[in-house]
Formats: structure tokens, C-alpha cells, sequence
């Protein structure tokens, strides 16, 4: 597990455990795995868009919250799109390989 990274600061520099990490059930399958985390994805999207909206209409507390909400769901989306080249980089490889 990933531990808490100490001496940056405040309470909300601190980087805890990776949500959605854990290794699936014995028996899971990989299309499980990957909805998981698409809808993770996309639950994290959402969130950065309403806490958006929020600070657009002034309803927002905290523009520091809005900011980290929004890095979240952009690192997010940058990881999904590097998994994703990868995956059809891989697929393409696998295309060229000749039996």
C-alpha cells in the first residue's frame, strides 16, 4: 500500500492510499475491473464539473477544493488516455507478430 507522503504541509497535500488499487476478488475477470474503474473515471468527472459549476455560481467555499477536484479528474483522464495507447499499442504488436 501506498503511504501518506509527510512534510509537504497541510492536511490536504497529504497523499493517501490509492482509491480502487486493490488487486480484484479471486475469480474477478478484467472487463470487471476495467468498468470499475471507468465508472470511477467518470464519477470523478462529475465531480470536478459540479464543484465547477458550484464556484462559477459563487456557491463554492473553498476555490483551493474546486482546484484539487479538477487536477483529480484531468490526472485521471490522462492516465485513462496513457492505459488506452498502451493497450492498442499492445494489440497493434500482437497484430504485426507473425506465427
Amino acid at each position: 500500500m501506498i503511504e501518506s507522503i509527510a512534510g509537504i504541509g497541510g492536511a490536504e497535500w497529504q497523499i493517501g492510499p490509492l482509491e480502487g488499487t486493490q488487486a480484484p476478488a479471486k475469480g474477478g475477470d478484467f472487463a470487471g475491473a476495467l468498468g470499475a474503474q471507468l465508472e470511477q473515471l467518470s464519477a470523478t468527472q462529475t465531480e470536478a464539473a459540479q464543484q465547477s459549476m458550484a464556484l462559477a455560481t459563487g456557491q463554492a467555499s473553498d476555490p483551493a477544493e474546486v482546484v484539487m477536484a479538477v487536477e483529480r479528474a484531468q490526472l485521471a483522464m490522462q492516465m485513462a488516455s496513457t492505459l488506452r495507447n498502451k493497450g492498442v499499442e499492445a494489440v497493434q504488436e500482437l497484430m504485426r507478430t507473425t506465427v
